[in-house]
């Protein structure tokens, strides 16, 4: 056989190709082989029907956390990424340099979503919920956390800094994000900023940061966010996103806020990025998976296209994954999720509780890694343990 699988029918939308309309998609040797109409079936050992439904690229989820067992966030990513049509997913700092080292072997190596990180600049990670990783800043070791992502340069993308109270104390947010940046800029890498409810404002956070730079949990509900006490979106912000820092969504179960993203989304304040952060605590809900999220910004009114692209595409460069991730052009890694896109009326909540109805929601129907059907060998080993902070 010419391919290894083929995806007839379906409605393929990729905006890495500008494409959105019918095609066949094929896949050899674990990559993309051929984007067409009209494949023959005799060509393929197995053919998906996608009839009437939506093919992508595989989402890209830049803010996961993984280190089930050691991180009190930790989940078995599978279930909620891999089933869901997240084919790779990145860990946001959920370990450091003393710690990295555990993720890469009991974790990264044995998920089948594909797996990349953020360092934390905290040498610990993201370990106990009781006790913030960097209210000692002794942890925010540049050298060491330089030397550990170098050793893993395959698998670290660059460097994760937290700088809510609880995690840093009341005064000492901005002295751990020089530490951040101190390190990022020494490995030529991004930094991810999670901001919420921060000591100083978004404004000051945002004009130390650098193009390519990520700020997460964009739309949060918290004080110091893109919005003024008005609800207009602050100069700052604008200005630090005009020269190329990146909003991410980060909804996790306290970051995503229905009213700021409208309000932001009303004045052309778009993210770069849409994201989970999923975890333990939110898995049930509010986040879900991706496809929840991607459909909470269909009842915000982004196109389907638009919000495919900021699942898949722009992450997957914002990151510096490899060439192709997230596009399904010819050469490609062989990643592709299938999705049925349903009409009538959907209720979603956000990380406060508020609703909104929704006339569209993506649901899962199959995902391709590297060229094959995913099929679940077991059920997941994550059980909610509590109701967690914030994130």
């Amino acid at each position: 056989m010419k391919y290894e699988l083929l995806i007839r029918r379906g409605r393929l939308v990729d905006p890495s190709q500008g494409i959105d309309g019918l095609r066949d998609v094929a896949f050899a040797r674990g990559r993309v082989a051929a984007v067409e109409k009209g494949i023959p079936e005799s060509l393929a050992a197995e053919v998906l029907d996608a009839s009437g439904l939506v093919v992508t690229p595989g989402l890209v989820d830049i803010h996961v956390h993984a280190f089930w067992g050691v991180s009190h966030y930790g989940i078995d990513l599978d279930p909620v990424c891999l089933a869901r049509g997240v084919t790779t997913a990145v860990d946001a700092g959920s370990s450091g340099a003393a710690t990295f080292p555990g993720l890469r072997r009991y974790v990264l190596s044995k998920t089948r979503t594909r797996m990349r990180a953020f360092l934390n600049i905290s040498a610990a990670g993201m370990i106990a919920e009781r006790i913030g990783e960097l209210e000692d800043l002794r942890w925010a070791d540049v050298s060491w956390a330089v030397e550990r992502a170098r050793e893993h340069a395959d698998l670290i993308l660059g460097i994760k800094v937290r700088l809510s109270p609880y995690v840093v104390g009341k005064t000492r947010d901005l002295d751990a994000l020089a530490r951040a940046l101190e390190a990022a800029q020494a490995l030529g890498k991004p930094l991810m900023v999670h901001v919420g409810d921060t000591e100083s404002s978004l404004e000051e956070i945002m004009a130390r940061l650098r193009p390519g730079d990520i700020v997460t949990h964009a739309f949060h509900g918290w004080r110091h966010g893109v919005l003024d006490d008005a609800g207009r979106v602050l100069p700052g912000v604008r200005e630090a996103v005009g020269r190329g820092v990146m909003l991410d969504i980060g909804h996790g179960r306290g970051s995503f806020s229905f009213h700021v993203a409208e309000a932001a989304l009303s004045q052309g304040l778009k993210p770069g990025s849409i994201s989970t952060d999923v975890h333990i605590y939110n898995y049930q809900g509010p986040v879900h998976d991706m496809a929840t999220n991607i459909s909470k910004f269909l009842k915000l009114g982004l196109p389907l296209a638009e919000c495919i692209e900021l699942a898949t595409v722009k992450p997957s460069r914002a990151v510096g994954l490899e060439e192709g991730a997230g596009s399904l052009t010819p050469g490609a890694p062989g990643d592709a999720a299938v999705f049925r896109l349903e009409t009538g009326l959907f209720n979603f909540v956000d990380s406060y509780g508020n609703t909104a109805t929704g006339a569209q929601r993506l649901v899962p129907v199959a995902t391709v890694q590297r060229g094959k059907v995913y099929r679940p060998r077991r059920q997941s080993e994550a059980v909610p343990s509590g109701k967690g902070r914030r994130g």
